[in-house]
């Protein structure tokens, strides 16, 4: 272990690492698993000098703007697989709305929100682990109308084959969305009906033929804090352009539904964004399902170290209005500028 995480319970370890991080930081090295966990135990009562470290980082690679994603639920409920924590699984009876492609009008509607408010990103999702051909082309004629403004967009569609994935890549998809979730150890907790690794075989297979990767996790399922570590330390092998850190949200009718959620505090959650954006600097760093719940009052420290965030709803749960989020973020002290669409 780095000599400068040796005084865990002394009242130094805030400032240590905050000199680490500061001033003998060096980014090509990643920090160890133990020093990981140190993070994650870190003092409640030191907790801003960890934010600042993590900001000065958040600052150099994405200064001081929040990127904001608007979500629109393209296909909804009636998936194959049995994810614990998803209102849309098999096994799930929570009621929600489903259908096999939501309507024109309202995807189209939501682009043009995109465009209208010079947002960040529109992420389309798609409940399903598999997709026929038609089914894919079919979608990349929808991408094709919607790229004609220029918009940034980002798929989450599940399992794809190589042909499915070049056919989403020539109509124009910038990036694809696929989550781990959790560690590799605690995925069979929470999945039984596809593997990790089938997971990490998709990224792979996606980044080699050119897309944009956005991969996070859920936490608050009941995984160790070393469970998070393995996640973060796998998400670092990945590498992915975007992060989405989700705090969950136990909805009724889901595994999860009764889930204790007593240790999902302020101070746990922003130790795991701090940790996220030490080991992944240049990522977007996205705070994504429970914002509005477990750092509700903490958004100026909250976006001292997310670069990103979603607004106006998380697929078949409800979320916080663009012009609240606008004025959230303007209030912390932030802007919400816009990725250039020449970039």
């Amino acid at each position: 272990m780095s000599p400068k995480f040796n005084k865990l319970n002394d009242g130094s370890l805030g400032m240590t690492i905050t000199d680490y991080l500061t001033k003998d930081w060096d980014e090509s090295k990643t920090l160890t698993r133990e020093e990981c966990l140190q993070i994650l135990n870190f003092p409640d009562n030191q907790l801003d000098l960890l934010i600042e470290a993590a900001f000065k980082l958040r600052t150099k690679y994405k200064g001081n703007r929040v990127n904001i994603q608007l979500l629109t639920n393209v296909r909804s409920g009636n998936c194959t697989q049995n994810c614990a924590y998803c209102a849309q699984s098999r096994d799930s009876q929570a009621p929600i709305e489903k259908y096999k492609s939501v309507s024109d009008d309202k995807l189209y509607g939501d682009n043009n929100l995109v465009d209208e408010f010079h947002l960040s990103r529109h992420c389309i999702g798609l409940s399903g682990m598999g997709f026929t051909d038609k089914e894919i082309e079919e979608l990349a004629e929808r991408i094709v109308h919607m790229k004609k403004s220029g918009t940034h967009i980002c798929c989450s569609i599940g399992f794809l084959t190589e042909h499915q994935a070049r056919i989403l890549k020539a109509a124009g998809l910038d990036r694809i969305n696929h989550n781990l979730n959790t560690s590799r150890r605690f995925y069979p907790e929470i999945c039984s009906t596809h593997t990790y690794e089938r997971r990490i075989q998709n990224i792979r297979m996606l980044q080699s033929i050119g897309f944009e990767i956005c991969c996070g996790g859920i936490i608050g399922m009941g995984e160790s804090k070393e469970d998070v570590v393995d996640m973060l330390f796998d998400l670092v092998a990945i590498n992915p352009e975007s992060v989405p850190i989700n705090f969950l949200l136990p909805v009724k009718g889901t595994r999860l539904a009764n889930r204790d959620i007593s240790g999902l505090t302020f101070e746990y959650g922003i130790k795991i964004l701090c940790l996220a954006r030490l080991l992944l600097p240049k990522s977007d760093i996205r705070c994504a399902a429970g914002r509005e719940v477990y750092f509700k009052g903490h958004e100026k420290e909250l976006f001292k170290v997310a670069d990103s965030i979603f607004a106006s709803g998380y697929l078949t749960e409800g979320g916080q209005s663009l012009e609240a989020t606008f004025r959230q973020i303007e209030n912390a002290g932030f802007t919400w500028a816009v990725e250039s669409k020449d970039e």
